[in-house]
């Protein structure tokens, strides 16, 4: 996603949330304290999904790693194929 994008979804996510407040509390400084909490949680839950994803591309690399290894075992050479019969 362009980082154009990202900043107005944000943006529209971050107002939205602080209209929605005023115009339930009618108070302003719960409006930045909100908006602000809000703010904080949306960059520890983007920070979560990067660390998720970086974990996830290890996995998968471990994983590939391992049928390359699993893919060498699986061919026996014949000193091999008799201990196998």
């Amino acid at each position: 996603m362009p980082f154009r994008i990202f900043r107005r979804v944000l943006w529209l996510v971050l107002c939205g949330n602080a209209l929605t407040v005023y115009f339930a509390s009618h108070s302003i400084r719960t409006v930045v304290v909100t908006t602000l909490a809000g703010s904080l949680l949306l960059q520890v839950a983007y920070f979560a999904s990067v660390l998720f994803l970086i974990w996830r591309s290890s996995c998968a690399f471990r994983a590939g790693e391992r049928t390359e290894q699993f893919g060498r075992a699986g061919k026996l050479d014949s000193s091999q194929q008799i201990f196998m019969r």
